[in-house]
Protein backbone atom coordinates (compact mmCIF):
# COMPACT_ATOMS: atom_id res chain seq x y z
CA UNK A 1 0.00 0.00 0.00
CA UNK A 2 1.62 3.16 -0.53
CA UNK A 3 1.18 6.34 1.69
CA UNK A 4 0.75 9.64 0.16
CA UNK A 5 1.41 12.69 2.00
CA UNK A 6 0.76 16.44 0.71
CA UNK A 7 3.25 19.19 2.19
CA UNK A 8 1.28 23.09 2.26
CA UNK A 9 2.64 25.78 3.70
CA UNK A 10 1.58 29.17 5.68
CA UNK A 11 3.45 30.84 2.82
CA UNK A 12 6.41 30.88 0.19
CA UNK A 13 9.73 30.62 1.18
CA UNK A 14 9.05 28.81 4.51
CA UNK A 15 10.53 25.44 4.01
CA UNK A 16 8.53 23.25 2.61
CA UNK A 17 11.45 21.49 0.31
CA UNK A 18 13.22 21.16 3.92
CA UNK A 19 10.72 19.41 5.40
CA UNK A 20 9.86 17.23 2.19
CA UNK A 21 13.09 16.09 2.27
CA UNK A 22 13.73 15.79 6.12
CA UNK A 23 10.03 13.26 4.93
CA UNK A 24 11.94 11.69 2.96
CA UNK A 25 15.33 10.73 4.33
CA UNK A 26 13.02 9.34 7.24
CA UNK A 27 10.88 7.55 5.23
CA UNK A 28 14.35 5.96 3.23
CA UNK A 29 16.02 5.07 6.76
CA UNK A 30 12.49 3.49 7.98
CA UNK A 31 12.91 1.39 5.00
CA UNK A 32 10.53 2.91 2.52
CA UNK A 33 10.45 2.90 -1.09
CA UNK A 34 10.42 7.08 -1.06
CA UNK A 35 9.99 8.99 -3.83
CA UNK A 36 9.46 12.76 -4.11
CA UNK A 37 7.00 14.88 -5.88
CA UNK A 38 6.47 18.75 -6.98
CA UNK A 39 4.23 19.04 -9.90
CA UNK A 40 4.40 22.71 -10.55
CA UNK A 41 7.60 24.67 -9.77
CA UNK A 42 8.12 28.03 -10.73
CA UNK A 43 11.59 30.31 -11.03
CA UNK A 44 13.62 27.47 -12.81
CA UNK A 45 16.62 27.29 -14.42
CA UNK A 46 17.84 27.00 -18.50
CA UNK A 47 20.06 24.23 -18.57
CA UNK A 48 21.11 22.27 -21.24
CA UNK A 49 18.28 19.45 -20.12
CA UNK A 50 15.76 22.26 -20.12
CA UNK A 51 14.21 24.11 -17.57
CA UNK A 52 15.28 22.48 -13.88
CA UNK A 53 14.05 23.63 -10.51
CA UNK A 54 16.47 23.71 -7.37
CA UNK A 55 13.75 22.52 -5.05
CA UNK A 56 12.78 19.51 -7.14
CA UNK A 57 16.33 18.64 -7.98
CA UNK A 58 16.15 18.73 -3.89
CA UNK A 59 13.53 15.87 -4.16
CA UNK A 60 14.99 14.02 -6.75
CA UNK A 61 17.89 13.76 -4.93
CA UNK A 62 16.73 12.51 -1.99
CA UNK A 63 13.97 9.82 -3.23
CA UNK A 64 15.44 6.55 -3.15
CA UNK A 65 14.07 5.36 -6.29
CA UNK A 66 15.25 5.35 -9.61
CA UNK A 67 12.96 8.41 -11.09
CA UNK A 68 13.73 11.22 -14.11
CA UNK A 69 13.45 15.05 -13.75
CA UNK A 70 10.26 14.75 -15.57
CA UNK A 71 8.74 12.59 -12.95
CA UNK A 72 8.89 15.00 -10.13
CA UNK A 73 8.01 17.65 -11.88
CA UNK A 74 6.28 17.47 -14.92
CA UNK A 75 4.67 21.31 -14.81
CA UNK A 76 8.58 23.49 -14.37
CA UNK A 77 7.71 26.91 -15.08
CA UNK A 78 10.43 29.65 -15.66
CA UNK A 79 8.99 33.12 -14.09
CA UNK A 80 9.45 33.00 -10.26
CA UNK A 81 6.35 34.63 -10.01
CA UNK A 82 2.78 32.34 -8.69
CA UNK A 83 2.19 29.31 -10.72
CA UNK A 84 -1.11 30.33 -12.23
CA UNK A 85 0.46 33.60 -13.33
CA UNK A 86 3.53 32.02 -14.75
CA UNK A 87 1.77 29.33 -16.50
CA UNK A 88 -0.26 32.04 -18.38
CA UNK A 89 2.51 33.87 -19.21
CA UNK A 90 4.36 30.69 -20.15
CA UNK A 91 1.09 29.45 -22.37
CA UNK A 92 1.28 26.15 -20.13
CA UNK A 93 -2.05 25.18 -18.92
CA UNK A 94 -1.92 23.30 -15.50
CA UNK A 95 -4.00 20.19 -16.08
CA UNK A 96 -5.19 18.60 -12.88
CA UNK A 97 -5.60 15.41 -14.50
CA UNK A 98 -1.81 15.44 -15.44
CA UNK A 99 -0.88 15.90 -11.39
CA UNK A 100 -3.00 12.79 -11.19
CA UNK A 101 -1.71 11.12 -13.48
CA UNK A 102 2.17 11.39 -12.30
CA UNK A 103 0.57 10.89 -8.74
CA UNK A 104 -0.20 7.54 -9.55
CA UNK A 105 2.90 7.07 -11.96
CA UNK A 106 4.88 7.24 -8.67
CA UNK A 107 2.63 5.52 -6.60
CA UNK A 108 3.59 2.77 -8.65
CA UNK A 109 7.03 2.47 -7.88
CA UNK A 110 6.87 3.87 -4.37
CA UNK A 111 5.35 2.76 -1.19
CA UNK A 112 6.08 6.60 0.45
CA UNK A 113 5.07 9.49 -1.97
CA UNK A 114 5.90 13.20 -0.68
CA UNK A 115 4.05 15.79 -2.49
CA UNK A 116 5.16 19.21 -1.94
CA UNK A 117 3.04 21.99 -3.08
CA UNK A 118 3.91 25.67 -4.10
CA UNK A 119 3.05 28.76 -2.15
CA UNK A 120 0.42 28.40 0.81
CA UNK A 121 -2.92 26.26 1.06
CA UNK A 122 -5.24 28.35 -1.21
CA UNK A 123 -2.39 29.09 -4.47
CA UNK A 124 -4.09 28.83 -7.53
CA UNK A 125 -3.59 27.04 -10.27
CA UNK A 126 -6.08 27.82 -12.93
CA UNK A 127 -8.75 30.28 -13.48
CA UNK A 128 -10.96 28.20 -11.68
CA UNK A 129 -8.97 25.75 -9.28
CA UNK A 130 -6.52 26.23 -6.83
CA UNK A 131 -3.81 23.32 -5.35
CA UNK A 132 -5.97 22.67 -2.48
CA UNK A 133 -8.72 21.14 -4.85
CA UNK A 134 -6.68 18.97 -6.71
CA UNK A 135 -5.48 17.64 -2.65
CA UNK A 136 -9.28 17.50 -2.04
CA UNK A 137 -9.76 15.27 -5.50
CA UNK A 138 -7.03 13.05 -4.54
CA UNK A 139 -7.82 12.53 -1.08
CA UNK A 140 -4.08 13.02 0.27
CA UNK A 141 -3.17 13.21 3.75
CA UNK A 142 -1.66 16.67 4.94
CA UNK A 143 0.63 18.03 6.41
CA UNK A 144 1.74 22.05 7.19
CA UNK A 145 4.94 23.66 7.67
CA UNK A 146 5.26 26.66 9.29
CA UNK A 147 7.68 29.10 8.86
CA UNK A 148 8.46 30.37 12.64
CA UNK A 149 8.71 34.42 12.40
CA UNK A 150 6.73 37.44 12.61
CA UNK A 151 3.33 36.68 11.60
CA UNK A 152 3.33 32.62 11.80
CA UNK A 153 0.94 32.62 14.71
CA UNK A 154 -2.55 34.17 11.85
CA UNK A 155 -1.10 32.52 9.07
CA UNK A 156 -0.57 28.90 10.41
CA UNK A 157 -4.20 29.08 12.32
CA UNK A 158 -5.83 30.47 9.02
CA UNK A 159 -4.29 27.33 7.02
CA UNK A 160 -5.14 24.93 10.02
CA UNK A 161 -8.75 26.32 9.97
CA UNK A 162 -9.03 25.56 6.46
CA UNK A 163 -7.70 22.30 5.88
CA UNK A 164 -9.55 21.31 8.86
CA UNK A 165 -13.07 22.26 7.10
CA UNK A 166 -11.79 20.18 3.77
CA UNK A 167 -12.34 16.89 5.84
CA UNK A 168 -9.03 15.65 4.58
CA UNK A 169 -6.76 13.72 7.17
CA UNK A 170 -4.55 16.45 8.52
CA UNK A 171 -1.74 14.88 10.08
CA UNK A 172 0.66 17.09 11.74
CA UNK A 173 2.84 20.08 11.17
CA UNK A 174 6.48 20.84 11.04
CA UNK A 175 7.99 23.64 12.63
CA UNK A 176 10.86 25.41 10.28
CA UNK A 177 13.78 27.96 11.21
CA UNK A 178 13.52 29.91 7.81
CA UNK A 179 15.83 33.29 9.20
CA UNK A 180 19.25 32.44 10.77
CA UNK A 181 17.57 35.04 13.56
CA UNK A 182 14.31 35.25 14.22
CA UNK A 183 13.14 37.01 17.03
CA UNK A 184 11.49 35.06 19.72
CA UNK A 185 10.86 31.82 17.11
CA UNK A 186 10.40 29.85 20.56
CA UNK A 187 7.81 31.88 21.87
CA UNK A 188 6.16 31.11 18.53
CA UNK A 189 6.42 27.43 18.54
CA UNK A 190 4.62 27.27 22.32
CA UNK A 191 2.12 29.77 21.33
CA UNK A 192 1.25 27.43 18.32
CA UNK A 193 1.74 24.38 20.36
CA UNK A 194 -1.11 25.42 22.37
CA UNK A 195 -3.13 26.39 19.39
CA UNK A 196 -2.88 23.82 16.79
CA UNK A 197 -4.89 20.84 17.53
CA UNK A 198 -2.90 18.36 15.35
CA UNK A 199 0.69 16.90 16.25
CA UNK A 200 3.59 18.52 16.14
CA UNK A 201 5.93 16.28 13.94
CA UNK A 202 9.23 17.80 14.40
CA UNK A 203 11.15 21.38 14.75
CA UNK A 204 14.04 22.27 11.92
CA UNK A 205 16.40 24.66 13.13
CA UNK A 206 17.92 27.42 10.35
CA UNK A 207 20.84 25.38 8.63
CA UNK A 208 22.80 26.96 5.93
CA UNK A 209 21.91 25.26 2.82
CA UNK A 210 19.77 22.77 4.62
CA UNK A 211 18.42 20.56 1.85
CA UNK A 212 22.26 19.27 1.29
CA UNK A 213 22.32 18.12 5.10
CA UNK A 214 20.64 15.31 7.05
CA UNK A 215 17.65 16.52 8.53
CA UNK A 216 16.19 13.27 9.14
CA UNK A 217 17.06 13.42 12.80
CA UNK A 218 14.92 16.58 13.27
CA UNK A 219 11.55 14.33 12.31
CA UNK A 220 9.24 12.09 14.22
CA UNK A 221 7.49 9.74 11.36
CA UNK A 222 6.30 7.06 13.84
CA UNK A 223 3.72 9.48 14.40
CA UNK A 224 2.60 9.24 10.72
CA UNK A 225 3.41 5.65 10.72
CA UNK A 226 0.50 4.86 13.13
CA UNK A 227 -1.80 6.14 11.08
CA UNK A 228 -1.36 3.03 8.59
Amino acid sequence: MTQYFFITGTDTNIGKTIATCALLQAATRSGYLAAGYKPVASGCMITSDGLRNRDALALMCNSNVRINYNQVNPYPLRSPIAPYLASHDEDKLIDLSMLSAGLLSLGSIANWVVVEGAGGWLTPLGEKYTYSDWVIMENLPVILVVGLKLGCINHALLTANAIHQTGLNFLGWIANHPLKNSYRSQDYLIALEKRLDIPLLGVIPWIKNAIDVPLFNYLNISILEKFY
